[in-house]
């Protein structure tokens, strides 16, 4: 483990942070992603968003004690480290994650910040006190998902990378069958994305206080 790193403290008030990790701004999932930041910030939690199209870092790696983040990286772990509940959005491709998002992960949660072990050689989760929340889109049903692949994207996501690391709990929406939906179909699901993005927020602010003082001008001052 490099030494040099220190694990994050956990958030001291309600912010949230989304991931999109669909490689195209244009999709349906980014959409997704929006309507639950809208939900979210109006319930009270401000969010922060990474695109992950827009960040400019090499998604391959290689040795993690050598391997120096890139700035929009670096940025990345700040955002992390700050948020109280981080949703993740991604299509299933290949019964899998994109491979943006898979870098993403591998870059970013570096052994020593997001996860390893003490001294003692127990294991440690380097982000837990954050809660969790995957955006799932898939243009196969739901029922192919969970028979065909054993909703093998979302236990990656959910499982072996939010929960190891301590993000927990980690919900899961998951909206199927995309390619064949209809404009008022996909109204109702940027619906659901947006209330789920503000319950979220209210869970969060049961949890953590407001980052931000939400009362009318003249009452604070």
């Amino acid at each position: 483990m490099n030494n040099r790193r220190q694990y994050p403290t956990p958030p001291a008030v309600a912010r949230a942070l989304l991931i999109q990790g669909h490689p195209r701004a244009s999709s349906f999932n980014h959409a997704l992603g929006a309507a639950w930041a809208d939900g979210a910030e109006r319930a009270g939690v401000p969010v922060e968003t990474l695109v992950l199209a827009e960040l400019d870092f090499d998604p391959r790696f290689r040795d993690d004690a050598k391997m120096v983040l890139e700035p929009d990286l670096a940025t990345a772990q700040r955002l992390i480290a700050d948020a109280g509940h981080i949703t993740v959005g991604f299509p299933v491709w290949w019964g899998s994650t994109p491979s943006l998002l898979k870098g993403f992960f591998d870059r970013v949660l570096q052994t020593g910040w997001a996860f390893g072990r003490g001294q003692d050689g127990s294991y440690l989760r380097g982000l837990t006190g954050r809660s969790g929340r995957l955006l799932v889109t898939m243009d196969a049903p739901g029922w192919y998902d969970r028979l065909a692949y054993g909703r093998s994207a979302i236990r990656h996501v959910r499982d072996a990378t939010f929960k190891f690391c301590g993000i927990r709990p980690a919900k899961v929406t998951g909206f199927y069958g995309i390619e064949k939906t209809k404009e008022t179909s996909r109204e109702a699901m940027l619906e659901k994305a947006r209330s789920v993005g503000a319950a979220d927020a209210r869970t969060l602010l049961r949890r953590l206080p407001p980052a931000v003082d939400l009362r009318p001008a003249e009452l604070a001052s």
